[in-house]
């Protein structure tokens, strides 16, 4: 059974457009960029020319971003141009967003002249906003036309109208004020000469194109709308923000959330990106944790004298480490989690710290016991199981008081929590760590011989 990629290839090697098409709907999302990033140069630099600019638009919107940017970049600007002009308006604006700005620029001057203007409006905002994340193709009619003629109106304008998620009308004034909101359904049962003023929900719920996607989330978590509509600072109306694009930006928040914390650096790698790409984005901060980790091993240089009296000691270093690291990336994440669906706040320091020292308390005296049970059942001496247990008990304690804080800090200083947490937790544990078991030993060194 051939894969999808290999269909996909033989289609557009062969030319057969119509065939790619009705393939390609056939498709799920996760399928289509799955075997866009298998596809060989030759092919890939040609699968969008193969299509028409509806179907490679449609494609466009499903698969990711940087694979989106790939394929377009490989287009004459005209074929680019056309089929940017066929995505929805917020799909535009993450694309473009993400081109080189004389590349962008050249596919924006051959647009179609009002979709260029609704571009250039986006891409403005940054895409973790409601401007960003808003589409311009909406239904808005003036507050003084009647249900009847919003009826002939979606009757005349059906092709138009057909790709809007279209629940509501927006009711504005002559000078593009929002001034209520109106199911569709409302319209149809209404009385055909009542005005769209008397039948629309005044002061309806608004949102600026500055609003935060946190914010964004919040909204749309208390409320069970299809999306909300978007005015600027005068009270125009500019745009929708729907529900699904904010789910979406929010799991690929998360995503890249996930790469920072794990110390890829931007948040986005897929391995269909070039290879000197990936490694950029992974070396930046393992390069930076060899001098992190460097300053921790200088506390075992300090103490080698130690070390190397009680050489039993070298064993448990790296359990009580790594024990502490993960005690403390554990609260790191419950806190970077808690930060992303606003159930806490950075300046709730406080909170945080008396929650975490309860479980820093518990699981360090549950983990120094065994650790320290361990180490007396191996050598017979009590003094080493007191020694390694209670610095394993210590440290856990204040690794998730520290991982549990890290994050809120950051995040009060405009920082990534996710990208910056992990690696300064590990240095620090693993210094505290080893401080305490090696200082400890020292200070009670002729009860380990």
């Amino acid at each position: 059974m051939q894969e999808a990629w290999e269909i996909i290839s033989n289609l557009v090697r062969s030319r057969k457009s119509d065939q790619l098409e009705q393939y390609l709907d056939t498709l799920s999302r996760a399928e289509k960029a799955r075997a866009i990033s298998r596809l060989e140069d030759d092919v890939h630099s040609h699968v969008l020319e193969c299509l028409s600019n509806e179907a490679a638009a449609d494609l466009m919107e499903d698969i990711f971003d940087n694979q989106a940017v790939e394929l377009i970049e490989d287009l004459p600007i005209d074929k680019a141009a056309a089929i940017v002009d066929e995505m929805v308006s917020d799909e535009q604006a993450d694309l473009l967003g993400h081109l080189e700005e004389d590349h962008k620029e050249e596919i924006l001057q051959k647009m179609d002249p009002e979709e260029a203007v609704d571009a250039r409006l986006l891409v403005q905002f940054p895409e973790d906003t409601a401007g960003g994340m808003m589409v311009t193709e909406y239904l808005s009619f003036s507050e003084l036309l009647r249900a009847k003629d919003v009826i002939d109106n979606l009757r005349n304008n059906g092709d138009e109208y057909s790709d809007y998620d279209v629940q509501y009308i927006y009711v504005i004034s002559k000078t593009g004020l929002l001034k209520g909101i109106l199911p569709l359904r409302s319209i149809l049962l209404s009385a055909k000469n009542t005005s769209l003023n008397e039948l629309s929900i005044k002061n309806p719920l608004t949102v600026s194109t500055e609003t935060t996607l946190d914010e964004l989330k919040k909204i749309f978590g208390k409320y069970d709308f299809i999306g909300i509509p978007v005015t600027d600072d005068t009270g125009q109306l500019v745009g929708v923000v729907l529900r699904k694009a904010v789910l979406e930006a929010v799991d690929e928040m998360i995503g890249k959330s996930f790469l920072n914390f794990s110390g890829i650096v931007g948040g986005e790698e897929l391995r269909s990106m070039p290879l000197f790409t990936r490694s950029f984005h992974r070396l930046s901060w393992l390069s930076v944790n060899i001098f992190l980790n460097i300053i921790a091993a200088s506390v075992i240089a300090f103490y080698q004298d130690t070390l190397t009296t009680v050489i039993a000691l070298a064993v448990f270093l790296p359990i009580i480490s790594d024990m502490s690291g993960c005690s403390g990336n554990q609260a790191v994440a419950v806190s970077i989690r808690e930060l992303s669906l606003g159930q806490v706040k950075p300046d709730e320091l406080i909170r945080v710290l008396f929650k975490e020292a309860g479980i820093g308390i518990i699981n360090g005296i549950i983990l120094g016991l065994l650790i320290g049970g361990v180490a007396f059942c191996w050598k017979g001496n009590f003094y080493l199981g007191l020694v390694v247990g209670g610095a394993l008990a210590l440290n856990s304690l204040f690794a998730v008081c520290l991982g549990g804080s890290i994050p809120l800090v950051l995040k009060h200083f405009k920082m990534d929590p996710a990208l910056a947490s992990s690696p300064i937790l590990t240095t620090i544990t693993d210094m505290c760590g080893f401080f305490m078991v090696l200082s400890f030993a020292q200070s009670i060194l002729p009860k380990l011989n």
